[in-house]
């Protein structure tokens, strides 16, 4: 199996828009999920390699939302 791409194209993650509009500050998100800062913010700035679907799950519970609105595939 090959190597995701890692070019512009794929998953766009949507973590610092959702926190915009809960007013919500990522270290409170870190609170919440048991998750670090710096961890969250490597997801959040699209350089997460993968994620836990646990942690996943939590993320969503926590900003009361789908994966969908968090994970989207980029514009081609």
């Amino acid at each position: 199996m090959a190597p995701a791409d890692t070019g512009d194209d794929g998953i766009r993650c949507r973590l610092d828009e959702l926190l915009a509009e809960r007013g919500m500050t990522l270290t409170r998100l870190s609170e919440l999920v048991g998750v670090s800062v710096v961890n969250l913010s490597v997801l959040k700035n699209d350089r997460a390699r993968a994620i836990r679907f646990s942690t996943l799950q939590a993320i969503c519970d926590a900003l009361d939302c789908e994966v969908g609105e968090l994970l989207v595939r980029a514009a081609r």
